[in-house]
């Protein structure tokens, strides 16, 4: 079910294989203009010492802005 006042919903769900490694989707590849040598930087988000969270951002778009990007998606995660 899809509401046009979201932002972020749920895509895909991937499977980690033996090796440790997960494949994204093409068409996620595509929408959000991953390419092949391109830095994905990961985030991870704790919650009583583990990590509950983990968030995938392109490398080029760390910096200030990426507090004012994700900070309020993540404060809805956890009430």
């Amino acid at each position: 079910m899809k509401q046009s006042n979201e932002c972020c919903k749920v895509d895909a769900v991937v499977t980690v294989d033996s090796k440790g490694q997960i494949v994204l989707p093409k068409d996620m590849k595509q929408k959000a203009g991953i390419r092949p040598e391109d830095k994905l930087a990961l985030i991870g988000c704790e919650r009583d010492g583990e990590i509950c969270c983990i968030v995938m951002v392109k490398a080029e778009a760390l910096g200030p802005s990426i507090k004012m990007s994700i900070g309020p998606l993540l404060e809805g995660a956890f009430k």
